[in-house]
């Protein structure tokens, strides 16, 4: 067996909150098996500050965590994607660059906590309940035999988890 780590990219429109969180879920919960990147369509060049407090309450790395285009991710020098999530409902109806290497895709959305108006209480809530939702989300993928399942298995699998507790309305329609 291959030592292979699987390149996983996340994809959001603004690459500051939910495809951050799993970028550094995915670091924490899958390091042996997998390398985590995550990207927005219009990236809005920070990441949040309350997805940084919560990563950091719940001990997941933060370093390097940046918000930037998927388009660094479709260059011929970038690493080649085995998977690419969109974690919010915009992404997954954007036209998204040519991935090469043909990834398997899968819709994983998530309310956007960013969305959420009110106190930092109230902000701070959201945010942990994304980081709930897609921890599990991560959890359950990083639990998948991956090397040994059937790209069909492995597709019914990925829209299993797409569909956990906190999915979002249009989570069922497919990336």
């Amino acid at each position: 067996m291959t030592d292979h780590k699987f390149n996983v990219l996340f994809l959001c429109t603004g690459n500051t909150a939910r495809s951050v969180l799993a970028e550094s879920l995915l670091r924490k919960l899958g390091a042996e098996h997998f390398n985590a990147f995550s990207a927005g369509s219009q990236p809005k060049g920070s990441v949040n500050p309350f997805a940084l407090r919560v990563l950091e309450a719940n001990e997941c790395p933060t370093d390097g965590l940046r918000s930037k285009s998927w388009d660094e991710f479709a260059t011929p020098d970038a690493p080649k994607m085995d998977f690419v999530f969109t974690v919010c409902d915009n992404a997954a109806g954007e036209q998204c660059p040519f991935w090469p290497g043909q990834p398997m895709t899968a819709h994983w959305g998530i309310e956007d906590p960013a969305a959420v108006e009110g106190t930092d209480i109230e902000k701070l809530r959201a945010f942990n309940d994304a980081f709930k939702f897609m921890r599990n989300r991560i959890a359950a993928f990083v639990a998948l035999p991956v090397k040994t399942l059937d790209k069909m298995t492995l597709t019914k699998h990925l829209e299993t988890i797409g569909a956990l507790d906190g999915a979002s309305a249009n989570t069922t329609e497919g990336a």
